[in-house]
């Protein structure tokens, strides 16, 4: 399953999201020191849009709408006040997660609100949607309804639904090649600073630590593109100063289904040794 791979990136992403340092030897480095790894928000997030999704599939699903749901059903269309109730839900359990301002007091709030965010909130918490949907129409529009209950600037929405097609075309087959054809025709080099038409060595020269979805998605699919398996799309990571929780969250999802695993890494065990046995049930379920 694809959240998989989205919540091992953020594990191991953790370990160097705020503390990296300057000569780190990206390429040797222990692929994870416990001490240093945890579970964020986007972990949290991930999980409380899957089980809005599964709480809305359980409670209109009949045998005709379980067979339809990938067919437009409007029974899986959940409605925005269910998907927040979720967030906030789960949101409010883990307080010290690593939430963004802005999005922490919109957890926290009294009547949450979109907030016009372009942060790479939207895009880290998507990858169930990639998963779960097997119609390209459904899988866009559900995508973009995570996205907008908070982040619904134009670029915060096209983050979420970059992120969930490039799962979806993985899950489908499609190829390395294409998945990077279609983040550089959302993300065209002359457009975006860090298009995912630049090299890794190109970008390394000028990346700057940057929560936006327009300088996180493209930057994470192209440490994508330029690994062979998963543990050198994470070494990618680490060889940027970047927000690498959040990019190991936005493509971890995508390279779990590109590349067919985790190869050596125990991804099921990292997984259950750092959840909480409620955020654990969430994600087997």
């Amino acid at each position: 399953m694809s959240i998989k791979g989205a919540i091992l990136g953020d594990i191991l992403g953790s370990q160097y999201e705020f503390n990296r340092p300057k000569n780190l030897d990206w390429e040797n480095v222990p692929l994870l020191k416990e001490s240093k790894a945890a579970f964020t928000d986007d972990t949290v997030m991930t999980l409380a849009i899957k089980k809005a999704i599964i709480d809305n599939e359980a409670a209109n699903t009949d045998a005709t709408a379980n067979a339809e749901k990938n067919a437009n059903n409007d029974n899986a269309i959940i409605d925005n006040k269910d998907l927040v109730k979720t967030m906030v839900e789960v949101g409010r359990r883990y307080p010290n997660s690593g939430y963004g301002g802005r999005f922490y007091n919109w957890i926290k709030g009294r009547n949450p609100e979109p907030y016009n965010s372009w942060g790479n909130g939207s895009a880290m918490r998507v990858s169930f949607v990639g998963e779960y949907y097997d119609d390209f129409d459904m899988m866009q529009k559900m995508a973009a309804k995570t996205a907008e209950v908070s982040h619904n600037h134009p670029e915060g929405i096209k983050g979420a639904v970059v992120t969930a097609t490039c799962i979806w075309m993985a899950r489908c087959g499609k190829s390395k090649q294409d998945i990077y054809d279609y983040v550089l025709s959302e993300y065209p080099k002359d457009d975006y600073e860090y298009s995912i038409a630049y090299s890794l060595d190109e970008i390394r020269q000028r990346y700057e630590w940057n929560e936006s979805c327009q300088g996180s998605v493209p930057a994470a699919m192209r440490c994508l593109y330029e690994a062979d398996n998963y543990e050198e799309f994470i070494r990618n990571i680490y060889s940027l100063p970047c927000d690498s929780d959040t990019f190991g969250a936005i493509a971890g999802s995508v390279a779990e289904e590109l590349f067919g695993g985790f190869g050596d890494i125990d991804a099921e065990g990292i997984i259950k040794d750092y959840l909480t046995d409620d955020l654990y049930e969430i994600y087997s379920a």
